[in-house]
């Protein structure tokens, strides 16, 4: 099949200040290939108005061109990127019909055919605090209810041009997965799925990603104003710079496209129960998962691991008592195996890494020993009272508390997502999370821990987790104790489900 030439791939920044304008305004433009494949869907029914809500360089407006799409009509906040669509081959005309506005809280005050868009990618602690207000409000007016504090602005593009799109129309959207995969999911999808027909739904492999530098994993989502369907497509392309994606969507997402394209009819309720981004698995009744076995907790937030994570020689400098610091990990390159020793932690020392945790209680602070007293009045002189995180505590000073996790997990990497035997008796800070066998005796927590890193195990991560560029993925604590557990390994290794009236009794004995 015929490849689009290289030039529609476009140079993201590898670090530095242009790397982090990026992660700032969440642009990253879109290629050719698939723009042009996303507007030939909207404008499948003759429509000859294409709305963009997030302008950007243009993708989308100079498909439409292509496609003889006569009126085009978007938005943008940033004007200055307006000027490299002019660069790259959109004039005055094209771009007349485009309003320098923010799609999400300040609509057009219209309905729109055909809605296509890559919409700007931003993390929610990206946010500030009174926009997050405004986008819980929205997520209340049309789903009834509030999403989730981590869903980022793209979902909030998406509830907002669907709001928009005529009975009828076909809106088109380039999303990262966590869309489909995030805490919020299931109610987002819920609520898309009831109202609107979700048709179909494109997935990519690493070699084929649109966004090959970029730490995301992409899909695209093809919905109708139309009753909603039991089933949908679910494709994954293996092959970038494709025409092939274009002619499968002018197909009407029929035909054989191999190589390039793998396609499938999916029914919509194992979708949604699987992940809409994750390719189909079968369910089975009763399967076993960690939280059958295990509790799952994240590691300690600090709000300022400068102040808190130490050196041994830093606390020693400044005279803290044994009594206030913990043995904990800050890295998970920290921790280089799928074991921390004691040794481990000695090593670390001598290469300056910080190995000790200041946990402070809720005391008053003249009942702290005078070297604790002086450091939480330098911690008070370098305005940490008022960090976000440190600002809800009372004192400010007063750490959260984990026990020691017998195994800890590694819940964001790109190839080494693991479990971790904690033989060094440290708490772990964000970077890992907690995990606490509901079997107290070291031989049944050795056999879980074997079972855990087991590559089928680690295999069904991705069931779980949140997908990210690169083969990343990371999987918050809630999602880890739904992780399936290959039952002839369990059977094998003589472990079995505690019974909910036992768990209680060994929670309080």
């Amino acid at each position: 099949m015929r490849k689009l030439g290289n030039s529609s791939r476009h140079r993201i920044p590898s670090g530095g200040p242009e790397r982090e304008a990026l992660r700032q305004k969440g642009q990253f433009w879109t290629p050719a290939w698939v723009a042009e494949a996303m507007v030939a869907y909207v404008l499948r029914d003759g429509s000859k108005e294409l709305f963009d809500p997030a302008v950007g360089e243009g993708a989308f407006f100079r498909a439409a061109k292509r496609f003889g799409c006569v009126h085009l009509s978007g938005t943008e906040v940033d004007p200055r990127v307006l000027e490299q669509a002019r660069t790259n081959g959109l004039t005055d005309v094209d771009l007349a019909r485009v309003e320098i506005a923010d799609f999400v809280l300040h609509p057009p005050r219209r309905l729109f055919r055909a809605i296509a868009a890559n919409p700007p990618y931003i993390r929610h602690h990206r946010l500030a605090t009174s926009i997050k207000a405004q986008l819980r409000a929205l997520a209340r007016s049309l789903v009834g209810t509030e999403l989730d504090g981590r869903a980022g602005l793209h979902v909030y593009f998406l509830l907002r041009a669907l709001q928009l799109l005529e009975r009828g129309g076909r809106l088109a959207f380039i999303v990262p997965a966590d869309t489909c995969e995030g805490v919020f999911a299931s109610a987002l999808w819920t609520w898309i799925t009831s109202r609107y027909r979700l048709e179909a739904v494109v997935t990519f492999t690493g070699n084929a990603s649109p966004f090959p530098s970029v730490d995301t994993n992409p899909v695209i989502l093809f919905i109708r104003n139309a009753p909603p369907a039991k089933q949908l497509y679910w494709a994954r392309c293996l092959e970038a710079e494709t025409t092939t994606l274009t002619t499968w969507v002018l197909s009407d997402f029929e035909g054989v496209f191999e190589p390039s394209l793998y396609v499938m009819k999916r029914d919509l309720a194992e979708a949604l129960k699987t992940g809409l981004s994750r390719p189909p698995v079968e369910h089975v009744e009763n399967e076993l998962r960690l939280g059958d076995f295990a509790t799952v907790l994240r590691g300690i937030v600090t709000g300022a691991n400068d102040f808190f994570f130490l050196t041994r020689a830093r606390a020693r400098e400044l005279h803290l008592p044994d009594e206030f610091l913990f043995p904990a990990i800050g890295r998970v390159r920290d921790a280089e195996t799928d074991q921390i020793t004691e040794a481990d932690l000695d090593a670390l020392d001598a290469k300056g890494r910080p190995t000790l945790l200041l946990c402070l209680d809720g005391r008053p602070i003249h009942q702290f020993p005078a070297s604790v007293r002086n450091y939480i009045k330098h911690g008070e002189e370098l305005g940490l009272p008022k960090r976000p995180v440190i600002v809800q505590r009372r004192p400010w000073y007063k750490m959260e508390r984990r026990d020691v996790p017998p195994i800890l997990f590694a819940y964001l990497g790109r190839r080494n997502c693991r479990f971790i035997r904690n033989r060094a008796g440290v708490v772990p800070l964000t970077c890992l999370l907690c995990v606490y066998p509901k079997r107290d005796d070291a031989k049944s927590q050795d056999v879980l821990w074997r079972i855990l890193n087991h590559p089928r195990t680690i295999a069904n991560l991705a069931r779980v987790g949140k997908s990210y560029g690169s083969g990343a993925i990371k999987v918050e604590p809630r999602s880890l104790a739904q992780l399936p557990l290959p039952a002839d390994l369990v059977e094998e290794a003589g472990l079995h489900r505690i019974p909910e009236l036992q768990q209680i009794e060994l929670i309080y004995s």
